[in-house]
Order: C-alpha cells, then sequence, then structure tokens
C-alpha cells in the first residue's frame, strides 16, 4: 500500500484564490492568467431556476444531500471569451436546453465549485469547474472528445479533511493506494502503477483523471464507496493522477510520506 500525506499552503488576493486550474494541454494555469479572454466577463439578465436533478453513477452507496445550504452561483454564456447570451446559475440544472440555453460557449464561476456534465441529466463525461474564468471550451476539459456541456450541478465540500482509498480491483480488492491530505499528479511516481477498479471516499470531494498530470477524463469523487469503475462514470478502470476540491479552504496540517 502507498500512503501520502503533504503541508500545503495558499493565499487569497483581492477575492480571488490563486489557485491553479487545468489547462487544456494538461498543464495548470491560473484564471487570472487565462490569456484566451478578450471580454470582460458581463453580468447576466436571465436567472435559470432550480431543476430537478437525475443522478446515476455519482455517490451511488449514499443519499446525496441537496447543497443548496451554500452559496453556488455560475454564469453561462452562449458564446466564446463571455459573450453572446448570458444565464445565471445558482442550484442544479438537468437540462440546459430545455432551459433556453442553446450552447455553452464560456463560463464565469463565481462561486462553486460546480461540475458539468456531456449529456442532459448529469450523464457523460464530466468537468469539473472551480472558481474562476473559463472562456472556451478546452479550459474546462483536456479529453477533446466533446465541446458540449447540457447539465449542471453544485459539488458539495463537506469536509475540510480528505482521506481516498483505490483499489485495483472490483469490491475494494487487490492492491491499493491511499491519499491523505494530498494531490497526486502521477500515481506512476509514487510505485503505484495498476489499475483503478474501485474507490473509497473517507473524507473530501475529489477529482481524478485518466492520466498523469492531471489529463484525460476527469471522475468527481465525493464521499462514499465506488464497488466498480462504472460508477464513477469511467468506461476503463484507469485514473493515474488524484486532486482535492477544497472551495478555497486551506488545510494547515500534514505531512509528505510514503510507505508500503
Amino acid at each position: 500500500m502507498v500512503t501520502l500525506y503533504r503541508r500545503s499552503l495558499q493565499c487569497q488576493r483581492d477575492g480571488f484564490w490563486d489557485r491553479f486550474q487545468l489547462g487544456a494541454l494538461g498543464y495548470i494555469f491560473s484564471p487570472r492568467a487565462t490569456g484566451a479572454r478578450q471580454a470582460t466577463p458581463r453580468s447576466c439578465s436571465s436567472h435559470l431556476s432550480w431543476f430537478t436533478m437525475a443522478t446515476d453513477h455519482q455517490n451511488p452507496s449514499s443519499k446525496q444531500k441537496n447543497p443548496a445550504s451554500s452559496t453556488f452561483k455560475l454564469n453561462i454564456y452562449e458564446q466564446e471569451n463571455f459573450q453572446g447570451r448570458c444565464h445565471e446559475l445558482t442550484g442544479p440544472c438537468n437540462n440546459l436546453q430545455e432551459a433556453g440555453v442553446e450552447k455553452v460557449g464560456s463560463i464565469l464561476v463565481l462561486c462553486g465549485p460546480w461540475v458539468g456534465y456531456e449529456r442532459p441529466g448529469c450523464k457523460g463525461e464530466q468537468y469539473v469547474l472551480e472558481k474562476g474564468e473559463y472562456p472556451r471550451w478546452d479550459s474546462w476539459t483536456n479529453s477533446r472528445r466533446s465541446d458540449c456541456i447540457f447539465s449542471f450541478r453544485p459539488i458539495k465540500v463537506d469536509s475540510q479533511e480528505h482521506k481516498i482509498i483505490l483499489y485495483e480491483n472490483p469490491n475494494f480488492a487487490g492492491k491499493k493506494i491511499e491519499i491523505v491530505d494530498d494531490d497526486v499528479p502521477s500515481f506512476h511516481a509514487h510505485g503505484y502503477q495498476e489499475k483503478v477498479s474501485s474507490v473509497r471516499v473517507q473524507s473530501g470531494t475529489w477529482v481524478a483523471y485518466q492520466y498523469p498530470g492531471y489529463r484525460g477524463y476527469q471522475y468527481l469523487f465525493e464521499k462514499g464507496e465506488f464497488k466498480e469503475n462504472t460508477e464513477f462514470g469511467a468506461q476503463i478502470p484507469q485514473i493515474q493522477s488524484v486532486r482535492r476540491i477544497r472551495d478555497m479552504q486551506w488545510h494547515q496540517k500534514g505531512s509528505f510520506h510514503t510507505s508500503n
């Protein structure tokens, strides 16, 4: 077994967090430094009401509570670079087209985090969106399979502590890697080269990636158990990097070490 810990420090500036977000080429970039932005995001005149959210593979073994007790807000623009019609979203939307949104061209997350889905009903490829600006589709995905988003929901961040265990085989069997309060850009670098077929999330909220360096398909993990890869939306049991979703929460403890 591989166990990982790390001390992490971050800072706040002007109400925006200088945290890094995933770029289209697999590198990390800050929303402040997004060179593709050509227009200042403007306020929205359209507000989308709350819609019934259909859950499928997310958190299958526990009932997902509605995170309405926190404030969530994002703006959807129908064209790139925050142009075109704008729609404000403050809760889960099961089908954007039914709500009058023709296309998602760019996104401004004012308060989150959120997850978008490739298809209606919160199905298909997943796109984790944290606070910041996303001027075009390749700023929220690097799989390059699809530029479509048809549904959204807020992500519940229920704990400041983070612990996740990933298993080689279904039903929590085989070799495993245990991660505590850390982001891991490469499982291979820490000696874990097996597939990932099942996952236990004991605390915190995570996003895993198909390839090292936070690249490829994204898989959202909220607290609960996932007995096989189809339960977290993966067609094949392949995860090679993972990071925490902290919603601007900083953790003042932890150390880094590995053990077998």
